[in-house]
């Protein structure tokens, strides 16, 4: 878990401000017992988790990509290459929605805005690192043009099923109500 105090407050008001601002439809399903806390979201998706990521075309056309992601800071990272049609649609349109799912057990929707990252950026140098003690490799060596995003959110949602025992079986801790 990556996340300091501070980002999981803030993590916390948009997960709060996110369920208020949703449907009737979603609350019901995911209802205060099956809602995932941040502390919980952080320390459940540790480690690389496959996302899928939504682009859309310059006619409005909707994509649908995996990409291999990383949550920090309370935040999605990946990284691709910057030819790939997922990169060139969110140059020009930087709005996104990314999913995590595992079944029915947990899932965590995210929309929001990317950015793209560059060496200069003051972050980028610890989310590299975090990067290379993953794959053993910097995702920069992969390829001629790859490019580092990271999802400033406006929205997400962790939804567990068996929210308790999800966490007692990945040893996270359960946060009071």
């Amino acid at each position: 878990m990556k996340e300091s105090e501070a980002d999981l407050h803030s993590l916390q008001q948009l997960l709060d401000d996110s369920h208020a601002r949703s449907g009737e439809h979603l609350t019901g399903i995911i209802n205060a017992d099956r809602t995932l806390r941040a502390s919980e979201i952080a320390g459940l998706m540790t480690g690389m988790r496959v996302l899928a990521v939504s682009t859309v075309t310059a006619h409005g056309e909707p994509r649908i990509s995996g990409v291999d992601g990383h949550f920090l800071h309370a935040r999605w990272v990946f990284t691709t290459s910057g030819t790939a049609m997922k990169a060139r649609h969110l140059k020009v349109r930087p709005a996104t929605s990314v999913a995590y799912i595992d079944g029915e057990d947990v899932a965590v929707y995210c929309h929001g805005q990317v950015e793209f990252l560059t060496p200069e950026h003051p972050d980028f140098a610890a989310i590299e690192q975090h990067l290379v003690a993953h794959y053993d490799s910097s995702p920069g060596s992969w390829g001629p043009d790859i490019v580092y995003c990271r999802v400033r959110p406006t929205w997400m949602i962790g939804y567990a099923f068996r929210r308790s025992d999800l966490l007692a079986a990945h040893g996270v801790p359960e946060e009071p109500r």
